[in-house]
């Protein structure tokens, strides 16, 4: 990593008692002056002991406790918040299933680091160089498709809209309404990148294998799916008939 930007790398949680110290792990073994924040929503297989007892050894690992299970999209806006109040300069979403390599966060932070008009780069399965393993042919149709849909539909220049392994700068966070963010899931993602491209920052794919989880279950469902294309066609339909959504930053 260059320069001497703060990062802060955000996980959220549930379930991942089988997962979570092995990904803090891989992340300090990738960028050591990471600082790491798991997002628990009360699991109660005891994820957030695990993380607990692991923060009172390494002052870079962090624990937020939520009351139960309250969404991706909340976890990761609860953890920008907890970011932004400890001035880090980058704010990183991860998964806690080791899908998302690790020893690509150096490239990521990076490529955001390097370069101030950068103020997202996306760790991606689809751009030239990036790749998934063991996938069915419907899934990868359906990922590439669907991005390719809100590509079309958005017109923005990326081809892992949907991707959840990402760095930000910290300045374009603070500059959003981060209060009218309510997507879920792979929405979540497609609105995060919305709001980034509107305030006219440069977004940059950084090329990852993504690897399906090997622990737990995961939490993607058909409802989730289905909202960020019902979302993609009206965000789609309101840019293009020129109805600029003003809710999504606040000017400062």
């Amino acid at each position: 990593m260059s320069g001497s930007a703060r990062a802060l790398v955000v996980i959220p949680t549930y379930n991942e008692a089988e997962n979570v110290a092995d990904i803090v792990a891989t992340v300090f073994a990738s960028v050591p002056s990471a600082h790491v924040l798991v997002v628990d929503d009360g699991s109660p297989d005891g994820t957030g002991d695990i993380v607990e007892e692991r923060s009172r050894e390494d002052d870079r690992v962090h624990l937020l406790r939520r009351s139960g299970k309250l969404g991706l999209g909340t976890a990761y806006v609860a953890g920008f918040r907890w970011g932004l109040e400890r001035g880090f300069d980058l704010l990183i979403e991860m998964d806690a299933d080791g899908s998302h390599p690790a020893d690509r966060l150096p490239a990521m932070i990076d490529a955001v680091d390097a370069d101030p008009a950068v103020l997202l780069a996306i760790g991606s399965r689809w751009t030239r160089g990036g790749s998934v393993v063991d996938w069915p042919w419907y899934r990868e149709f359906l990922s590439r498709g669907g991005n390719a849909y809100a590509r079309l539909m958005l017109a923005i220049d990326v081809r892992d809209i949907t991707a959840g392994f990402r760095v930000y700068r910290a300045e374009a966070i603070e500059r959003m309404d981060l209060g009218s963010i309510d997507s879920k899931g792979y929405c979540f993602q497609v609105d995060m990148t919305i709001r980034v491209h509107d305030l006219g920052g440069r977004i940059v794919e950084v090329p990852i294998r993504f690897r399906d989880r090997i622990h737990g279950v995961s939490k993607m469902s058909q409802a989730i799916v289905l909202e960020a294309m019902l979302r993609v066609t009206q965000w789609g339909l309101q840019r293009r008939l020129g109805s600029r959504r003003t809710r999504q930053t606040a000017t400062r």
